[in-house]
């Protein structure tokens, strides 16, 4: 009886990550010259995820950028993360989200140089990938097969990276070649036909477990907390109340949901004057610490935290889990 209650009772299992994408990446897709000075706020914001994090007594995976970790001036915040305990993994080398375009040579250099920069900074070599603006490809996932990856986790199933997308374009500077390379960044619309539910990507006999970002369940729109801020800037309950109703909706449809983090969602523009063109940058930083902390409340209420790894190791020992074989355009 008292097993059987247990059982009952038990949370389902979901994960947090937190992809570091520091200010020169946003000020790089935004077309600004002024990235190419690395500018950085990690000394800044680390401090402040690890607090929160450990307000709520939580470990998650960290996706760090390899030229991050190369910078002597990151390189303290990048070994807190590790010596919390939170699992790193690899989010690219040059945080370039049209990896689609990349030669198989090429990808094999830009995950080989992230790894040795991410491992020499952390201590930690990596084993899980996400791409930047989840860009992904086919030969993507055979090289990161093939250089002993156990996940990816760059699918983000929704309808709207297209309108995302036309954003980015409206408010940075681009020219014709840059917007060529970007024009995939966040997906497309097609993407909100993939599963949300991890999965095996199949090919050339092998396999790689896919842990894709989720989406809000039917409606496929985002939930990450980056999207979540965007609500709060026209009503912070509103957001909060979205973001409830969206994990009400996955223990419904027995999702188990991969919830992601930036650092942006702990910082408001009085840290960051030049990214105020981001959605949300209007709000100050304690603002949406509260936020990202009710919002994780909630998220411990209903699920059994876990980083990714952790949660792919999970899905790896069960049975019967879809299988899609890539094509040129994943």
């Amino acid at each position: 009886m008292n097993q059987t209650l247990s059982t009952h009772n038990k949370k389902p299992i979901a994960n947090l990550s937190l992809d570091l994408d520091n200010e020169w990446a946003y000020l790089k897709t935004h077309g600004n010259p002024d990235w190419e000075a690395y500018p950085s706020y990690l000394n800044e914001v680390v401090p402040r995820i690890l607090e929160t994090l450990e307000k709520k007594s939580l470990k998650i995976t960290v996706f760090v950028v390899g030229q991050d970790a190369s910078l002597d001036y990151n390189r303290n915040a990048l070994s807190q993360l590790a010596n919390a305990g939170h699992e790193i993994g690899n989010h690219s080398l040059k945080h370039e989200p049209w990896l689609h375009l990349f030669s198989e040579e090429d990808l094999e250099h830009e995950l080989a140089e992230a790894e040795r920069f991410i491992q020499s900074a952390t201590g930690h070599k990596p084993t899980g990938f996400r791409g930047p603006g989840y860009s992904q490809s086919a030969t993507l996932l055979r090289v990161l097969r093939r250089r002993g990856y156990v996940y990816d986790a760059s699918s983000l199933p929704s309808f709207i990276g297209p309108l995302a997308r036309a954003y980015y374009f409206a408010t940075g500077q681009f020219g014709a070649e840059q917007r060529e390379r970007l024009n995939r960044l966040f997906g497309n619309w097609k993407d909100g036909f993939k599963p949300l539910k991890p999965y095996y990507w199949s090919f050339e006999g092998t396999t790689l477990l896919e842990m894709p970002v989720t989406t809000f369940p039917i409606f496929r729109v985002p939930i990450h907390l980056s999207y979540v801020m965007f609500l709060a800037g026209f009503s912070p309950l509103l957001a909060t109340t979205y973001f409830s109703s969206a994990l009400l909706a996955c223990r419904l449809f027995g999702v188990e949901p991969s919830i992601l983090l930036h650092p942006l969602d702990f910082l408001g523009g009085e840290d960051v004057p030049r990214l105020k063109f981001f959605p949300s940058m209007k709000m100050t930083g304690k603002a949406k610490i509260d936020i990202v902390e009710k919002c994780l409340g909630s998220l411990i209420n209903h699920f059994d935290v876990k980083t990714v790894g952790e949660h792919a190791a999970i899905v790896a020992n069960r049975k019967h889990i879809l299988q899609v074989a890539p094509n040129s355009n994943s």
